[in-house]
């Protein structure tokens, strides 16, 4: 029996197509692929944290020449000042992109380093280097985060609490001032004794290793505070990515959260600042591996991935500064020459598209 060639592709058509589906199934469906939108940043997570766990181990029980209960306590400072300054900048990154707006731009941008390297300057300008080594380290870290805190501020509440609030304002002026900080401290510097600027130098660099037990408890006091005030507003920080415009529409408060905000990064940048020095770029890089790799907008899930990305380059590093290298150099040389690179390369792209 012969079939009509019409008849026949119109029978293999109809048995190809799929049928429509029903409400069941399509329900079924989306929530599949909620499921699977979940699952695929815990597990990009959990993989991230079994290579911090990995690094952590391997820097803690590898290569010890003497006593290993020695090792490990002066080792585990050091891992517990990398996750302290890990998270401060992790966390105080992202959420100031949030808030700007810009995935470019980091809070170094507001002169906090050039502030830092200002204050260290002016001691040792003014009472000089044995007064500055023989300051008490709590004085000068206190010294350190209240200045530096009360400028931002103080920054913050001037261009952004009034009625003609700007964050690019804000940025603008803060640019503007770190470049005052740096061209000031230059010349302090270029005034210097050359022992005086050999002991500041060492300030001009961020150390991970041996920090002090007392310092670091108050910092990561400090980084804690800043993460439980971040961790109520993730939903609204989800919010505050759609822009300024659509957060208020939606019922945000956006001066009030924005101002919150600004206050914790600024606490949080500058405690950590003070505890190991300044790291210009290394906030620009773990930020924005976190957005390519937790595949989510979603702050509960950039937030911990970038904590868990700034653990593994900080550890990874000091192993390759420790294992490859035998202390040559430190790794915050490392990571600003990295970071320039990065920087480069993201604003080369973003000038491409």
């Amino acid at each position: 029996m012969l079939t009509d060639p019409a008849t026949a592709a119109s029978g293999a058509s109809a048995a190809t197509a799929a049928p429509p589906p029903s409400g069941r199934g399509l329900r079924a469906r989306l929530d599949a692929h909620r499921a699977a939108s979940r699952g695929r940043p815990v597990v990009r997570l959990a993989a991230l944290a079994a290579a911090v766990l990995v690094l952590v181990a391997t820097y803690l029980f590898t290569d010890v020449p003497g006593s290993l209960a020695f090792a490990l306590e002066i080792r585990s400072l050091s891992v517990a000042a990398m996750l302290v300054v890990a998270t401060s900048v992790g966390v105080s990154t992202v959420v100031f992109h949030t808030i700007t707006q810009n995935r470019i731009l980091t809070p170094a941008i507001m002169g906090f380093d050039a502030f830092y390297l200002l204050i260290s300057t002016a001691i040792v300008f003014v009472a000089g280097s044995a007064t500055f080594l023989a300051a008490d380290a709590l004085t000068l870290w206190l010294v350190q985060v209240v200045v530096m805190v009360a400028f931002s501020v103080t920054l913050f509440t001037w261009l952004f609490g009034g009625k003609r609030r700007s964050i690019h304002l804000m940025l603008l002026v803060g640019i503007v001032l770190g470049t005052f900080f740096r061209a000031f401290t230059e010349w302090m510097q270029r005034m210097l004794d050359p022992l005086d600027f050999q002991v500041l130098s060492d300030a001009m660099f961020a150390f991970l290793t041996r920090p002090d037990e007392l310092l670091l408890a108050l910092t990561a006091g400090l980084v804690v505070l800043g993460c439980a005030g971040v961790v109520p507003l993730l939903r609204t920080l989800d919010v505050l990515t759609l822009g300024e415009p659509a957060a208020v529409g939606l019922g945000v408060d956006h001066r009030r959260v924005v101002m919150v905000l600004f206050g914790v990064v600024s606490v949080m940048v500058a405690a950590s600042t003070a505890l190991v020095g300044p790291i210009l770029f290394f906030g620009l890089i773990v930020a924005n591996l976190a957005y390519s790799y937790a595949g989510s907008f979603r702050h509960v899930w950039t937030l911990p991935t970038a904590v868990l990305i700034g653990m593994v380059c900080l550890l990874g590093g000091q192993l390759v500064l420790d294992r490859v290298f035998d202390f040559g150099g430190t790794l915050s040389t490392i990571i600003e020459f990295a970071g320039g690179l990065f920087f480069l390369y993201l604003v080369l792209r973003k000038g491409a598209r």
